[in-house]
């Protein structure tokens, strides 16, 4: 089991309105995170908030003498706006990496990626690891969605990882007007159905719509989940999702140790 290990923030900027990079340095023995994997952040010295909060990996680098871990995250509620108010050089305790990766196989030609929000987050760390680590040639299709031009993060750094970045706001001020299911909708009819792994991440009502869009096909594809996490481990249950096996019966699973990662077509999208 992974041990409490120190970090130190190097910077914690707001990108936009209620979001913010925090990048944090970490010793070297801190274990080189899968893409999809987390960590459980809180402030050092402080019991208030008393709970930890999860933060999907952004991007990890390691230097000579340590490493350097990046997370991408909004504001939603006590605990990431006390994160939001660490300042360069303040110390904070993470427990990690946690969870399972993404499944990344060598032999595809072709990965789409559908992020909503800060669900951009994992799957930019995911198209780094493909793009460093596996191939250079992979083509990499990144349809991002927000609600306005306003709320887009994170685009600079995919289109250095992605072959295209096809960006929808749903109010058109911005790429195309629309969800981001709607665009992938349109190029799967039009010029990009040759998809062989799809990856996504964002709200509920998003990957459901997904799924709804894909059930006929056989691609695979893989959805990173966001619960709320009190302990990270799978001790309290917390995080508990409705799933299906293969057989089609439904069991509760546990977004941090099952996952965080799924097969699309694992999640009861109805409850």
């Amino acid at each position: 089991m992974n041990a409490i290990q120190h970090g130190k923030v190097q910077f914690n900027h707001e990108v936009a309105p209620g979001h913010f990079i925090m990048s944090v340095g970490v010793p070297e023995r801190f274990e080189t995170p899968l893409p999809g994997q987390f960590v459980m952040v809180r402030m050092r010295n402080s019991m208030d908030p008393f709970l930890s909060r999860p933060l999907s990996v952004y991007s990890f680098e390691r230097q000579r003498n340590g490493a350097t871990l990046e997370f991408l995250y909004r504001i939603v509620g006590k605990g990431t706006a006390c994160l939001s108010r660490l300042r360069e050089g303040e110390g904070i305790d993470l427990l990690g990496p946690l969870g399972n990766g993404f499944h990344t196989p060598s032999s595809i030609d072709h990965a789409v990626l559908v992020a909503g929000g800060v669900g951009v987050a994992p799957l930019t760390y995911l198209a780094c690891h493909y793009r460093r680590r596996i191939s250079s040639f992979l083509k990499i299709t990144c349809y991002l969605g927000a609600k306005s031009a306003a709320d887009i993060i994170g685009l600079e750094r995919l289109q250095d990882f992605c072959s295209e970045v096809i960006v929808s706001t749903d109010d058109g001020s911005q790429g195309v007007c629309g969800v981001v299911t709607d665009a992938l909708a349109w190029d799967a009819r039009n010029r990009a159905g040759n998809a062989e792994f799809i990856y996504a991440c964002g709200p509920r009502a998003m990957m459901k719509c997904l799924s709804e869009q894909i059930a006929e096909d056989d691609v695979p594809c893989q959805v990173s989940l966001e619960e709320r996490m009190a302990c990270g481990v799978g001790a309290c249950l917390g995080c508990a999702v409705a799933l299906r096996n293969r057989m089609g019966g439904l069991y509760h699973g546990r977004v941090c140790k099952d996952g965080p990662i799924f097969n699309i077509r694992r999640v009861n999208w109805d409850e």
